[in-house]
């Protein structure tokens, strides 16, 4: 793989965090990112009420296992990002300070981003915090009752709205490119949508 000319001004990049987020909604986009930034100049921060580890399980869970994540920044301490991503997980439906702030955070953070990309029920929080009016935004299915209660929510996938994220950024070869490096084909159909129908929507 050839390497691009490095760009000298990272795309500052940032990850919203919360107990009950879900790992692949995090780690999926995540995936991908660190594969662009063996071309790319990126940084990324993870962001949450405080500095201490922040679980995938939420704090009424049936899950046993869980993974946590270390934040760099607190909301109130982050870096100006450019991009901010926004997962869902069943934190998202709980209410709890993590949340609020979280919300906060995304309200108050909105207006200075060039990007913001929700995956899953991450857009019931961009939601919330009153961003999403007249937008297209991901979700989850099985949580279709709790997002439609909000504006301007859509499908797609945390994985494939990065690459497709990527492609209008960076352009279509370089997002073929890391697809190919990671073996994964994107569904570039937002339409794309098999569990409408299994839900019945």
């Amino acid at each position: 793989m050839s390497e691009l000319p490095p760009n000298p001004n990272p795309l500052r990049i940032g990850v919203v965090l919360f107990p009950g987020f879900q790992a692949l909604d995090v780690f999926g986009p995540v995936d991908c990112l660190n594969v662009l930034s063996w071309s790319h100049n990126l940084t990324l921060s993870l962001l949450s009420s405080t500095l201490d580890p922040v679980t995938t399980k939420a704090p009424i869970s049936p899950v046993a296992l869980g993974q946590s994540l270390v934040p760099t920044h607190t909301f109130a301490t982050a870096p100006t990002l450019d991009l901010l991503l926004v997962p869902g997980g069943l934190g998202t439906r709980i209410p709890c300070p993590e949340i609020s702030d979280a919300i906060a955070y995304i309200r108050a953070t909105y207006p200075s981003l060039k990007y913001l990309v929700t995956v899953c029920t991450g857009s019931i929080l961009a939601s919330r915090a009153g961003v999403l009016d007249g937008k297209r935004a991901t979700t989850n299915k099985m949580a279709w009752a709790t997002t439609v209660a909000y504006p301007g929510v859509r499908v797609s996938a945390g994985i494939d709205v990065t690459f497709a994220w990527i492609g209008d950024v960076y352009g279509e070869e370089v997002a073929r490119r890391n697809a190919n490096g990671m073996e994964y084909t994107p569904h570039e159909d937002s339409r794309f949508d098999p569990f409408a129908e299994l839900y019945g929507l």
